[in-house]
C-alpha cells in the first residue's frame, strides 16, 4: 500500500472495526504516510517497539494531531505551533518524564496496595444503582464512572463533582481523536479551558495548606511546588492530564471485556468457575481491543523507521491496536487464547520508559467490575434491538454505549 492507493483513516467502517485496515497496513506500508498530511502510522509490533526505544528521535511531546477536515480528507492540526507548549508526564521527555513520574508514581504504588475494599465498593454501589429491570449500559453505567471516580479519589476531588469531571475528561480525550464535527470544536476547548481552572482552583486550595498528604496526589503536587520542585503550572498540567486521560484505558478495558463476554456465553461460564483465569482474559482484551488504538511520537530529526524516510518535524501514530495483533508475534491473533504463553507482552500500555504508569490500576478496576458482572448473573448479552456503539475517534477505542441484559444469578439480584 502506497501514497498512491490512498486510504481514508476517517472512513466510518475503519472507526467501527480497524482491524482489515491494520491487516493491510502491516502487510503492505508497515510505516504508511498519511496522504496530504506528515503523518505516519506504524503498525507492526517490531517497528512500534523500536520506535518506542528510540526516544531521541521519536519524541513524546504532542505537538500535532491528525483532523477530518469538512470536505473528509486528512490534515495535521498543529497544536503548539510556537513551540511554547509545555509538556508533562506522558507526553514529556526524560529528564523532565522521569521527574514527574518520580512524583506521581509513589503515591499510585502506594494506594493500589490498599484500594481493593473501595473499588470493590464502588462497584457494587454502581451496580445496585445501574441495574434496572434487567438491563444495564454497562459502557456509561460502570465503565465510565467507576475509574473517574477512582482518579479523582486519588487526586483528592469532591464526590459531586464526577459527573462534570467526567464530561470534561471525554471532551478532552475527544479533541484529539480527530473526527469531531467544527461544530463541536468550541465546547470540546471550553470544557478543557474549564477543567484546567478548576484544577487550578483547586491545586491552589491545596497549597494554601501545608502538609495536606492526605488530599491525594493534589497535596503530594502541592508539597512539591511549594518546596519548589516543580513550578504550580506544571502541576495543573499533570493533574489536567490525570484526569483527562487517567480513566480512558481502565473505562475501555472494562467495556470491551465485556463486550467480548456478552458474545461468548461458554467463556462467561468458564470465568465463573475459574476466576483465576480472570487476569489472563484481561491481558487478551487488552491485546484485542487496546483502549488506546495509538500514541503520537513526533520527530526530532531527519531518520528512517523501516526503510521510510521521515523527515524532522514529521509525526508518526504508533498503533498499538495493530501491533497487538501481529501475527509475526501472536500466532492466530484475531483469536482469544486464555493459554498464551506471552499475553503478557502486548503493547496496550505502551513499551519502555512511558509504560502507563496507572496500568496496574486498571487491571485492579477492571478485575473488580467483571469479577462483579459475572459474580451477578448466570449470564449477560447484548440487550435485544439495542446496539453496542464504539466512539468515532483514531485515538481511544471505547464504547459509547453498551446496553447489556443481565440474567441474574440469585433472587437477591433482582429488584435491583
Amino acid at each position: 500500500m502506497t501514497s498512491k492507493q490512498a486510504i481514508d483513516v476517517f472512513d466510518p467502517v475503519y472507526l467501527d472495526n480497524p482491524y482489515p485496515l491494520y491487516r493491510s497496513l502491516r502487510e503492505q506500508a508497515p510505516v504508511y504516510r498519511v496522504p496530504g498530511t506528515d503523518f505516519f502510522l506504524v503498525t507492526t509490533w517490531e517497528l512500534l517497539v523500536e520506535a518506542a526505544t528510540r526516544a531521541g528521535e521519536f519524541s513524546s511531546n504532542l505537538t500535532s494531531v491528525l483532523v477530518r477536515e469538512p470536505d473528509g480528507s486528512a490534515a495535521t492540526f498543529d497544536i503548539d505551533a510556537a513551540g511554547q507548549a509545555v509538556h508533562v508526564l506522558a507526553t514529556a521527555d526524560d529528564p523532565v518524564h522521569a521527574a514527574h513520574r518520580k512524583l506521581v508514581g509513589p503515591v499510585l504504588a502506594r494506594r493500589i496496595r490498599t484500594l481493593g475494599a473501595t473499588v470493590d465498593t464502588l462497584v457494587d454501589r454502581l451496580w445496585r444503582q445501574e441495574v434496572q429491570a434487567g438491563r444495564i449500559d454497562w459502557a456509561t453505567g460502570m465503565a465510565d464512572r467507576l475509574p473517574l471516580a477512582v482518579v479523582a479519589g486519588l487526586i483528592g476531588l469532591p464526590e459531586t463533582d464526577h459527573p462534570q469531571l467526567l464530561r470534561w475528561a471525554y471532551d478532552s480525550t475527544e479533541m484529539l481523536g480527530g473526527v469531531a464535527p467544527a461544530e463541536r470544536l468550541p465546547q470540546l476547548m471550553t470544557s478543557a479551558a474549564e477543567l484546567a481552572g478548576y484544577l487550578h482552583t483547586a491545586f491552589a486550595a491545596a497549597k494554601a495548606r501545608p502538609g495536606a498528604h492526605d488530599d491525594g496526589l493534589l497535596g503530594v503536587l502541592a508539597d512539591a511546588a511549594r518546596d519548589g520542585r516543580i513550578e504550580d503550572h506544571v502541576a495543573v498540567l499533570i493533574l489536567v492530564q490525570l484526569v483527562g486521560a487517567g480513566g480512558e484505558s481502565t473505562a475501555g478495558l472494562i467495556a470491551n471485556g465485556a463486550r467480548l463476554l456478552a458474545h461468548d456465553l461458554d467463556l462467561q461460564q468458564q470465568l465463573r468457575e475459574q476466576p483465576g483465569l480472570i487476569p489472563a482474559f484481561l491481558d487478551e482484551t487488552l491485546r484485542l481491543e487496546s483502549p488506546f488504538r495509538g500514541h503520537h511520537r513526533h520527530v526530532t530529526t531527519d531518520t528512517e523507521l523501516g526503510g521510510v524516510n521521515l523527515p524532522a518535524g514529521s509525526h508518526l501514530l504508533l498503533l498499538w491496536g495493530a501491533a497487538n495483533r501481529d501475527p509475526a508475534v501472536y500466532p492466530d491473533p484475531d483469536t482469544l487464547d486464555l493459554h498464551r504463553p506471552d499475553h503478557r507482552s502486548n503493547l496496550a500500555f505502551g513499551k519502555g520508559a512511558h509504560y502507563c504508569i496507572g496500568s496496574a490500576l486498571a487491571k485492579l478496576e477492571a478485575t473488580a467490575a467483571l469479577t462483579a458482572l459475572l459474580g451477578n448473573t448466570r449470564r449477560f448479552t447484548i440487550s435485544e434491538n439495542a446496539a453496542a456503539g464504539w466512539l468515532p475517534s483514531l485515538f481511544v477505542r471505547r464504547h459509547r454505549t453498551l446496553p447489556l441484559q443481565v440474567d441474574f444469578r440469585s433472587v437477591d439480584n433482582a429488584d435491583s
